[in-house]
C-alpha cells in the first residue's frame, strides 16, 4: 500500500505537498501531488493517466467502472493546486498539516485538499469492500484551478475530451456543507456559480517631471477609474437558484419572502457565517485587486495598469463589461484578462436527490437547499463539453466556524470530524449515484 487510506492522513499528505499556484509566475507545479494520487489509485487496482499541459502542470484522470455501464459516467473531480501561503503570516507551518484543536491546519485544508482526500478515501472504502459505484465514475484531479484552469481542466477538455467518456454530470467542491438557519442545521448544494471576468485596465497619459503641473496623468486616470469601480453599488439581481435558496430560508425562519433589498438582506443575515458568501450572489461584483505604474518617484509615467476582479451573474456578462467601461472613463482602456462562463443547473434532478438522500443518512431531517457560488470552479470547463456540474463536497461544520473566511485565508483549517463525515456521505452517494 502506497499510503494510508485514512481520510485525515490523506489530507495531511496532500497539504504537505506544496502545489502553490502563482498565476502567470512559475511555482512548484502539481506533478508531485498527481504522482501521489496516481500511486494511491494504482494500489487500488485502477489505471490512472497523468497529463501535463506544461512541465510540472499535471492533471490526472482515471476510469472506475460502475455497476450499470449503460449510463453516462459521472465525473468526480478536485483540483491539486492551492493559492500561495506565506509562513510569516500564519500561526503554524502552512504546509505542515498539523492537527490542532481537532482540526487539520494548512494551505488547501478547505480549498480543496479536504475533498481530494474524501474522494480517495471513499474510492478506497468501496474497492476494499468489493462494491462498485452505481455507474462509471471518471475520477479527475486538475491543475491550475486557482488561475482559471487554462493549464488544467480547460486544457484537458480542449485537448483530451476523450478522458471524460461521454459523461453527463459532475460533482466537485464548494457544496454540500452545513449552515445554520434560525438555529437549525441545513445543507447547501451548489447548483450555480457566477462567471469570472478578470479585467486589465490600462491608462494613458503624458510622461513628465514630477515637479510640474500635469492634467494628463496616467496614474491619476487609473486611480480614479479603480476608485469608481470599487465604490460602485451594483443593484439587486436574483437568479432562479438564489431565489429558491432565499425562499427556503424564508420558510425556515417564518418570514414572508419579498424580492426587496430589505427582505433579502434580512434573509441573508439569517445565514450566519455564510451570509457574506450568499450576499455576493444577489448582485454582480467588481473589486480592484492590483496596480502597477512608474519606475521612479519624480517621473510621471505615460502608462499605468490595474486589474479588477468582476464576477457576473448568469446572463450579465456583457452588461457588466459595459458598466465597467463607463466607470473607467475615456482615458482608460478595459481589456479582458481571463473570462469564464457562469453556470446554473437544475436542483430538481435525480442526481441531487441522491445527494439529499446521502446527507439524510448521516443527518436525518436536515433540509437541503440550492445555492449559487460567488466564485468559480472547474465545472465551468466541463460545461464546455456538455457536463452539468454540481458542488457537493459534504461537510458537517460547527456553527461557530466562519467557513467562508477560511477559503484562501490565513490559518486555513478543517475539522477532523468534518472529514470523516464527508467520507461517509460521499461513499453512500457513490454507491447510489
Amino acid at each position: 500500500m502506497t499510503a494510508s487510506r485514512d481520510v485525515v492522513r490523506i489530507c495531511q499528505d496532500l497539504i504537505r505537498i506544496d502545489t502553490s499556484n502563482y498565476g502567470d509566475e512559475d511555482g512548484p507545479g502539481e506533478r508531485e501531488a498527481a504522482d501521489y494520487v496516481a500511486a494511491f489509485l494504482t494500489d487500488l487496482g485502477l489505471e490512472p493517466t497523468i497529463r501535463e499541459s506544461e512541465p510540472g502542470r499535471a492533471s490526472l484522470t482515471c476510469l472506475w467502472e460502475g455497476a450499470d455501464r449503460s449510463r453516462p459516467p459521472l465525473v468526480v473531480h478536485g483540483h491539486l493546486d492551492v493559492v500561495p501561503a506565506f509562513a510569516d503570516d500564519w500561526s503554524v507551518d502552512p504546509f505542515g498539516a498539523e492537527i490542532k484543536d481537532g482540526m487539520v491546519w494548512g494551505r488547501g485544508a478547505v480549498d480543496m485538499k479536504n475533498m481530494d482526500a474524501m474522494i480517495l478515501a471513499s474510492v478506497a472504502n468501496m474497492i476494499d469492500a468489493g462494491i462498485k459505484p452505481a455507474r462509471d465514475i471518471v475520477i479527475a484531479f486538475f491543475a491550475d484551478e486557482e488561475h482559471g484552469g487554462a493549464r488544467g481542466a480547460k486544457w484537458m477538455v480542449e485537448n483530451h475530451p476523450e478522458d471524460f467518456r461521454g459523461a453527463s454530470e459532475a460533482i466537485s467542491e464548494v457544496g454540500g456543507f452545513s449552515t445554520y438557519v434560525n438555529g437549525r442545521r441545513a445543507y447547501l448544494v451548489q447548483t450555480a456559480e457566477k462567471g469570472i471576468q478578470w479585467l486589465r485596465l490600462v491608462a494613458d497619459g503624458q510622461q513628465g517631471h514630477g515637479s510640474l503641473i500635469h492634467g494628463d496623468n496616467a496614474v491619476t486616470h487609473l486611480a480614479g477609474a479603480l476608485a469608481r469601480i470599487g465604490q460602485y453599488e451594483w443593484p439587486l439581481e436574483m437568479s432562479p437558484t438564489v431565489e429558491q435558496l432565499l425562499r427556503g430560508v424564508a420558510e425556515l425562519t417564518d418570514v414572508e419572502f419579498e424580492p426587496t433589498e430589505e427582505c433579502v438582506a434580512k434573509l441573508i443575515d439569517g445565514l450566519g457565517a455564510n451570509a457574506r458568501m450568499i450576499a455576493a450572489t444577489v448582485r454582480n461584483t467588481s473589486n480592484p485587486t492590483m496596480m502597477d505604474a512608474g519606475y521612479k518617484t519624480n517621473v510621471i509615467p505615460d502608462t499605468a495598469m490595474g486589474f479588477v476582479d468582476t464576477r457576473y451573474l448568469p446572463g450579465h456578462q456583457e452588461s457588466v463589461l459595459r458598466t465597467i467601461e463607463e466607470l473607467a472613463g475615456t482615458h482608460v482602456k478595459v481589456e479582458n484578462y481571463i473570462t469564464e462562463r457562469s453556470l446554473e443547473v437544475p436542483f430538481d434532478v435525480p442526481l441531487v436527490d441522491k445527494m439529499i438522500a446521502a446527507l439524510g443518512v448521516e443527518d436525518p431531517d436536515a433540509p437541503v437547499l440550492p445555492y449559487a457560488l460567488m466564485g468559480g470552479t472547474d465545472n465551468k470547463h466541463l460545461a464546455a463539453i456538455g457536463i452539468a456540474g454540481y458542488g457537493f463536497a459534504p461537510l458537517q461544520l460547527p456553527e461557530d466556524l466562519d467557513f467562508p473566511s477560511l477559503f484562501h485565508g490565513i490559518d486555513e483549517r478543517i475539522p477532523v470530524e468534518s472529514l470523516h463525515f464527508g467520507e461517509r456521505v460521499l461513499t453512500t452517494f457513490l454507491k447510489d449515484c
